[in-house]
Order: C-alpha cells, then structure tokens, then sequence
C-alpha cells in the first residue's frame, strides 16, 4: 500500500516543553493536518521541523478537560 502524503501547517506555537540531546523539542502546537481545522497538538519535532514524532492531537475541548486534571493534581 502507498504511503499517504500528509500536509500540516503549523497555525500557532505554542511553546517548548523540552528539547532533547539531539536537538529534537517536545512542543506544544496549534496544527492544522491536511487542511482541516486547527487542533491542539503534542509531539516532538526536529530542529528544522521538517520530522515529527508520534503525538497526540486535541480538540479545544480535550484540552481544557485535561488542563483541569493537571490542575486537580
């Protein structure tokens, strides 16, 4: 099976959590994935950001849902 082309464009930045001995950050983003509305992403991305790692993706509402049980801790 081919693989699929798979497009993103980084809307917002929202910050670095960490950066590896490698170069390679831990970020927090606002992406939008093959053209599709922008979701709230966590991932690590190389310097040139031109490589990623597996993440996760969430919509506005995951997030605040996991912000409150960060802050319940």
């Amino acid at each position: 099976m081919p693989k699929t082309e798979i497009s993103f464009e980084i809307v917002e930045h929202i910050g670095v959590l960490s950066t590896g001995s490698k170069g390679w950050t831990k970020e927090l983003n606002l992406i939008s994935w093959n053209g599709r509305a922008p979701k709230y992403d966590l991932r690590e991305w190389s310097p040139e950001h031109d490589k990623m790692g597996k993440g996760v993706t969430l919509s506005k509402e995951e997030l605040e849902a996991l912000k409150d049980f960060l802050q319940k801790m």
